[in-house]
Order: C-alpha cells, then structure tokens, then sequence
C-alpha cells in the first residue's frame, strides 16, 4: 500500500507510472502532493473544461501549504471549431500568461483540457519576440511606446478595466498588460521612466511600486506591418477566391482584428508549435479521464465543422490538419515524457481509499442527519467537514449543533492534517468527498450531507458609471418616431430644421399632424414634448392641429385617473403626515457588517444605500425605488436596510414574485447575515404545512428576524411582532389583490422595491418625486453585455449555440413556455444534441419534483434546462451562459429583458438567442418589441426600456 503523502512518481522520460484505487478528490490530493515532490511541473490533461475548473478548484485547496508550487491554466477558446467569434480577453491573457510561464517553469501544475491541447500555437519565439521589458529609468518615446502598444494588440482606452488596454495622459502611461492581475501607471519624467507602479482600476489609485515589468503581446498572432504582409501573401496562396468579396482578407489588409482570426494562425506564420514545444523536459503528464474518448469526439466535430463551411467563398477555411492535432498525433508526442495514468494494472502503485456510504440528509424525517450521526459515531477517522462558503459554514454549524456534533474551524488541509482534532470544519469550493483509509483521514463536502451546490462568487470589481446618460437616453428621438407635445397632442417628428427668423438662426424640431400639417418646436421648448408610449408607433393616430381634439383627449384620460389618483394621494398623504419610526445606525455594528461584504462596492451601490440610510434616519417613512439591472447589486442595498432595521428591534420582510427566487434569496440572506446575530427564515410551498405553522409562530413570537416569502407574507394569518421594513422584489410581477394589500401596507412601514426593469407608472411615480428613486447602472467588473441575436428558428442555429456552450463546460437555458408541448421540445433537443444531459422544468410540476430538478441543474448534474418563464426572476446559475427563447415574439419587453438577465452573471461571455417564426408572420407590436430588446444591449438597459 501507497503513502498518499509520498507518491511514487516516473523517474525518467518515456517512461509510465500507474495509480489505482483512488476515489473522489483523491485524485487531486496526490497530485498537489506529486507536483510538489516532481524535478519538474506537473501538466494535467482533462477530458473536459468542467474537470479543468473541478482540479483547480481541489488542487489549490490541497496545494496550500505544501512548497513553492503555483497552479497554472491554458484555457479553451470557448468558441466552436472555425467558429466567427474569438476568446474573450482574459481568456488571451490567461493563455499568453502561462504560455509565456512555461518554458521556465521549475516546478508547479498546469491545468488544460485535451481540446486545448489539440489546437495548434504560435511559436515559442513569437510571445519573447514580442515582449517589451520596462524598468524604472530607462529612456522611452511616449510616442515609439503608444505605436508599439498598438501594433502588439493593445486598445487605447480613455480609462484603463480590461486587459489588452492603454491610456496615455501626459507624461503618465495607463497600461493592463496580459497575463497580470492588476494594470500599470508608468510615470515619465522626460523620456525616462520615474516611477512603475500598479493600480486599483476602480478607483485609479495607485499601489504598490515595481522596478521593471514586461508587456506580452495583446494577441496570439502579429498584426504589425509584417505580419499583415505575410496573411496578405499566405492568404492568396493558400485560397482561390475572390479577394474583393472576403471580409477577413479585407480587414487585415485594413488592421483590424476580425472576430474568429484565432483560426488562421497558420497564415500568420510559416509553421505553428504545440504545447509540447513549450514544456522543460523534466515535464511529467497526467491524464484525467478518457482523454483519448473526448479528442475522437473533438475531431469528429472538427472534421464537422469543417465539411459544411469549407466551401464559403466569403470565408474560406484551412484545413483541419493545419489549425488542430489529430489525437494519434498527441499520444505519440505525450511517449516521450515521464506520465502518470489512473489505471489498474499489474504494475500499478495502490492507494487505500473508499467511497463514502449516503450520507444525504432527508428533511421528510424526524432526524434528517441521522445518516450523518451515525457515521461520525463509529469513528471512521478524523473527519474535516467542508463548507462552500462563510455564511454555509454558519449555518451547518448551528445544525450541527442542534445535533450535538461540534467541529473545530480549520483554514486548510494542511491545518487540519497537522492538528490532532478528530471533527473539524473549512470552507472549500470542493464537491467531491474524501477518505484516506490508511492515514484515517476523511473530507466529508456539504455536496454529500446536502446534494447541492453552492455557486462560487467571484470577486467584482467598482467600474464607472454615468447615471445621467441613462437618464439622457430617454428623451432620444429618431426620426418618423411618434410624440406628444403637450399643448398639441400626438404628431410624429420628422427631423431637426434650422429656420432664420428676426435675423437669428434657431434649430426646430419638425413635427407633423394629421393632413400633413406641420408644427415647428424650438429646442428651447424640448421639455413639453414627449416619447409617444402607446402599443404601436407606426399607427399612432395623429391629433388634428387648431381643433378641441387633443383637449377632450387630455380630459377623458384626466377622470379615467381621477380615482387611482385619489388612492395615491391619500396613502402618500398619510405617509408624509405620519410620523414614521426614526432608525438609529449603531455605526460600529454596522461597519463591521459592511465590512463583510465579500464585494466592492459601487459608486452607484454607495449612493443607493447611503440615501436608504438617509430615509430610514428621518421621521418620514421610506419609500424609495431601487432600479438596477440584474446582478447589478441591489440585493445588498436591501441587505443594509434589512441589517439596520433588525439592528433598531424591528421586523423585515420581503416579498418576491417566485418560490425559487424566495427559496435562492434566502440562502443568500443566510449567507450575508452569517457572522450576525440575525434570524432569517422563508416561507414556501418548498416547505410542508407543519413547518410553515411553526415559522408563522415563530414570526408572531418575534423569533424571526427576516422573513423571506412568496404573495402568503401578505396573508392576514401570518401576524408580525414588530414589521418596521417591507422589502418588494420585482413589485410589476404581482396581481391587483396583492398590489391593494401593499398599498394598505405603504402607509405603516417603510418600503424598499427592488426592480430591474420599473413598471412605467412606478417609474413616473419615481420622477416625479411622489417616491424616491436610486439608479443603480454601474455593471460588475469583468461582466460583459449578452450578445443578444434575433433570428428565425432553424435546428443549425440551435446546435451550433448549444455545442458552442457545452463545448466550454458550460450550461444552456432552452425556453419554451408551453407545458402540454414542452417534453416533446425537450425530446427534440435530445436528438438534436445527444451528448446534452436535458432536464425539464415548469410549474405545473410537483413541488419537491421541482425543487429536486431545480437542485440538479444547479448542481451541474443536467447541462440543458428545457423550461417555462419559471426561471424569470432570481435564477442565479453563473455557469449558464446561454439562453435560446422559443417564440420570442410572443414575450412582454421586460420578460425577455428579465429572461436575457438570467445569463451573463459571470466573467464569461454571454449569449440569447431570440427565435422567431418567419418575419411575415411577426405582429408589427411583436416586432417592435424584439427591437427594442435588440437594440438595449448595454449592461443597465433596464431602466431605459421602462
């Protein structure tokens, strides 16, 4: 039997060492103990990306404490073979990061996948040759500097966030170079080189100070003079076209960089290099999975791919042979390294470890963690209990210890396995268990007691906003759009027209009337004219000018709101005499509860909460609209007001549209309120009767803090202790009863709404100061806008975006809103794409039925979500990145605006597919809708399409 500790490893090239017996996160275990005992790195090939991102996340868990060996990845492309879209940019930098690493690596793992590794480099010479070394006093030319940063791929930028930027302000240089952390400031005095150091991009401060610094290219091929010389010169030899009607061959010869250019890097270069020629020799190679299985698999999609576009005139394609390496061709090069194969045979080194028994809890009995006890109970050996995340880790200690069992926190691995504790406890992104039979030692994840998944936050970063602009791009007008001029009525603008009267040229809008009239507007009067917010602009019925037309208008319109009007006015007149419960912030608790918010803040963010904080500590009571696109951080806004009212003795509650959206913002509320003394429950169908009586009681006794929960929080049964905030998530996806409760509601409490896309009367409402409004427009760092398109339907198209997710391990939301057709969709897509793993989800569904799909999809156990506008609101699954909306054109704008949001909530690049039936069949209200969706790309479009 084997030490797990020592492994036994290859000891020269061409030979092969065999490893059996290893389960779970074993795998990653003894390879942060290979990686670290190894001459040389450690090169892990995987079958997939999802395993590439699986043995990062283990490795660098287990590698914490063992020596001076970093964690390295060439990722995928994430683009489809001969795809027209190219990696995104910190995909590049990640790749030239290590590529350029590699040569000189002494010691350490690299993590790639066997579709990486089959696509062919640039030369090794091509990322040194192509460096720039800098160091404080050498002499440069701001100018020689800003060509060369240009010719190397980089963007000039007027603010330096992503890498592959540059800014140039005076004597100062602003540079993200690829494969850094954080961006450069070079300080000039003169021509010679003062000062380098880095800097916080969200706030533009400076940090800490660096002596030399080398910039790698901003692309894996030239674009300087040569090396569009040498595409130009390749390009016409290798392909018979005609070179006038090809736009790839066209923008080269123009500079630019066309998407998809990843793909001829053989015409850039006289021959290309692998990654075999960039490892040491003293590399040693370990396969993960059935690599060999997952290449045929990759070169039938290649050879795929390229049989139906080999014959575009407009896009010609070079052979497979020159872009990628057939599978043969891999393992005959991975022969002469030292490897490592998981494998039985005769040879093999054995390791003792087990599987884990089921230890799931089950809530349906009297002792859900009876599995779990028992376990513990016959010392199986010293057991580390890992929680994926601060606020999970609270909450298992508090069930714990309900249960009697009482863990020891541990930070690492290393920790736990040096200490002489038999039960402890770590936070760890880990889903697989562990069990070292000889050493005794076990690692039990909450994927095991829970099967279920928390989502890994990544760290966002402050990026500027300018809320004005989102404010200015409602009074936009195009031309032929319909408006409405308040003395005049309904006409249609047909353009600027400067007109000289009294000797002074004044510029007019042109607006026009029934039978042709014209109106002639000044800029100066822009304020009484308005957008038109009927169903359909193109037959917007023109008012007659010099008629009493527009004014019966304007009166029908006046007593139709007469009544709605007087409701208002009494609640908010209610509101403002009333004098409303005054909050006191207890600055040092609540510091310390800001402090713990694992995010930066945003300038936007800031502002929301320091006006809810304003409101809440003055006698009149709150209400203040909160708009923000998804994922744009109004969750925590909510999270103060919340933290400051159960500071001051008080009640919260918060209502939102769905039970998976209260069920989803309850464990995050769990999770925030952590480390505080806060209660926090919901209340859902998810729950049984019984439970729900006892969290009713609960609530009534003021055992319950916050209270997270579906339209039942506004039933007369639940009696609250002390309510003092209502907190209203998405309030235009409630009914007529549910809106006349919150109104009665509004007059008692203080009120905070939450919503991404403002119902246009709320909004109104919002503007014209009867209540409060905070915008919040600034998107996370590193979060893109989904690349949003609108096409027919077509079995190709879907394919093609549903492979092209896969392809990079992640996940597809396929949308289809009508449950008696909907598992035959599902079926349809089983035959369309038969690698997917599909799953449907609807509401006419069973609850735990739901609930258990639902927890599957998130736990990655399905790739492909067949579903109903279920997943509307709250769905935060950050690994699916593509959305395909059946029928789009029969969706409302702020669903399909809700819909889009539920991908692009992480760093990788998002996309939905809006398909349509053939545009003759559109309805022209139908059409109008999908261009305004197409149209509000930007990340924070939200509040311009209400």
């Amino acid at each position: 039997m084997n030490d797990i500790f020592n492994p036994p490893l290859p000891e020269t090239e061409f030979t092969k060492t065999y490893w059996d017996g290893i389960v779970g996160s074993a795998d990653s275990l003894v390879l942060a103990q290979a990686a670290a005992q190894a001459e040389g790195p450690l090169l892990l090939i995987c079958d997939n990306n999802e395993t590439v991102e699986r043995c990062l996340r283990e490795i660098a868990y287990f590698n914490a404490g063992i020596g001076d060996t970093g964690v390295y990845v060439l990722p995928d492309w994430e683009t489809l073979p001969y795809d027209s879209f190219s990696p995104h940019q910190d995909i590049i930098s990640d790749r030239l990061a290590t590529l350029f690493n590699l040569p000189k690596l002494e010691r350490g793992v690299v993590v790639t996948s066997i579709t990486s590794l089959m696509h062919q480099l640039p030369p090794r010479q091509y990322i040194s040759a192509n460096s720039l070394d800098l160091a404080v006093g050498q002499s440069v030319s701001i100018a020689e500097m800003r060509a060369q940063m240009l010719l190397a791929g980089y963007q000039v930028v007027e603010a330096v966030m992503e890498h592959g930027e540059f800014a140039v302000r005076g004597s100062i240089i602003d540079i993200f170079p690829m494969g850094t952390e954080l961006p450069l400031r070079i300080d000039l005095f003169d021509d010679v080189i003062d000062s380098i150091r880095r800097f916080d991009p969200e706030t533009q401060r400076s940090a800490a100070q660096v002596k030399e610094i080398r910039l790698l290219p901003g692309r894996e091929y030239p674009m300087d003079e040569a090396g569009i010389s040498q595409f130009r010169g390749r390009f016409r030899e290798l392909f018979d076209v005609d070179l006038r009607q090809c736009p790839i061959y066209q923008d080269v010869s123009s500079g630019l960089s066309s998407p998809g250019l990843e793909y001829y890097l053989n015409v850039f270069f006289d021959r290309l290099d692998s990654l075999f020629d960039f490892l040491p020799e003293s590399t040693t190679i370990c396969n993960i999975g059935d690599i060999r299985a997952a290449g045929e698999a990759f070169w039938k999609d290649i050879q795929a791919r390229y049989e139906d576009r080999r014959f575009d005139r407009y896009r010609p394609i070079l052979s497979p042979d020159q872009v990628f390496i057939a599978v043969n061709d891999i393992f005959r090069r991975l022969k002469s390294y030292r490897q490592i194969e998981f494998k039985q045979h005769p040879q093999a080194s054995h390791f003792a470890t087990l599987s884990l028994p089921d230890l799931a809890s089950n809530s349906r009995l009297a002792h859900p963690f009876l599995s779990l006890q028992e376990f513990i109970a016959s010392k199986p050996g010293r057991i580390l209990l890992c929680a994926e995340t601060a606020g999970r880790r609270e909450t298992l200690l508090e069930l714990f210890r309900q249960i009697e069992i009482n863990p020891v926190p541990f930070e690492h691995w290393q920790d736990f396995i040096s200490s002489d504790a038999a039960l402890g406890l770590t936070i760890a992104q880990i889903d697989r268990a562990l069990w070292l039979q000889e050493e005794n030692l076990l690692l039990i994840t909450e994927a095991q007691i829970f099967e279920e998944r928390i989502a890994q936050r990544r760290r966002r970063k402050r990026t500027q906003s300018n809320t004005d602009f989102i404010i200015k791009s409602l009074t936009e007008l195009h031309v032929d759009d319909a408006v409405v001029h308040l003395e005049h009525g309904v006409g249609r603008y047909r353009g600027l027209q400067t007109i000289t009267t009294d000797g002074e040229t004044t510029e007019f809008l042109t607006l026009e009337y029934a039978n042709g009239s014209k109106l002639y507007v000044p800029v100066s009067a822009l304020h009484l004219i308005s957008r038109y917010s009927g169903a359909d602009q193109d037959t917007a019925p023109l008012n007659t000018l010099g008629t009493e037309q527009w004014q019966k208008t304007k009166r029908k319109a006046a007593e139709k709101i007469r009544d709605v009007a007087a409701e208002l006015l009494d609640i908010y007149a209610q509101r403002e005499a009333r004098k409303g419960f005054q909050y006191r912030v207890v600055q040092e608790d609540y510091d310390k509860f800001a402090a713990s918010f694992p995010f930066e803040e945003t300038a936007d963010q800031e502002n929301a909460i320091a006006a809810v904080i304003d409101d809440m500590s003055s006698t009149r009571p709150m209400d203040r609209l909160v708009c923000g696109d998804v994922g744009f951080g109004k969750t925590e806004v909510a999270m103060r007001a919340a933290f400051i009212a159960v500071q001051n003795s008080k009640q919260v509650a918060m209502l939102v549209p769905t039970t998976l959206l209260a069920q989803q913002h309850f464990e995050s509320l769990q999770d925030r309120f952590a480390d505080s003394p806060v209660r926090v429950d919901v209340l859902s169908r998810f729950k049984s009767a019984s439970d729900q009586a006892a969290t009713i009681e609960k609530v009534k006794a003021g055992k319950i803090d916050i209270l997270i929960g579906t339209h039942k929080l506004l039933h007369g049964e639940i009696d609250y202790s002390n309510l003092g905030l209502l907190i209203i998530d998405e309030e235009h996806r409630f009914g007529v009863r549910q809106k006349d409760k919150l109104k009665a509601l509004r007059a008692n409490v203080d009120i905070l709404t939450l919503t991404a896309t403002p119902i246009p009367r709320t909004l109104n409402m919002a503007l014209s100061s009867v209540r409060d409004l905070s915008l919040i427009v600034t998107p996370p760092a590193k979060r893109l806008s989904v690349k949003t398109f609108v096409r027919e339907s077509q079995e190709s198209l879907i394919k093609e975006a549903i492979s092209r997710e896969l392809l990079r391990g992640g996940q597809v939301f396929y949308l289809h809103n009508e449950v008696k057709s909907i598992d035959r969709a599902a079926e349809e897509l089983r035959e369309l794409v038969p690698q997917a793993r599909i799953c449907v989800a609807h509401g006419q569904m069973p609850e735990r039925e739901l609930e258990k799909v639902m927890a599957d999809f998130y736990h990655k156990r399905y790739n492909i979500l067949v579903c109903t506008t279920i997943i509307e609101t709250g769905i935060d699954i950050p690994s699916a990145n593509t959305i395909i909306i059946d029928r789009a054109d029969k969706f409302g704008l702020a669903q399909l605006h809700q819909l889009r949001g539920r991908v692009g909530r992480s760093h990788h690049q998002a996309y939905a597919y809006l398909l349509l039936p053939p545009q003759s069949r559109l309805q022209s209200d139908a059409q109008k809708r999908i261009e305004a969706i197409q149209a509000a790309t930007t990340l924070g479009a939200g509040f311009t399409l209400a």
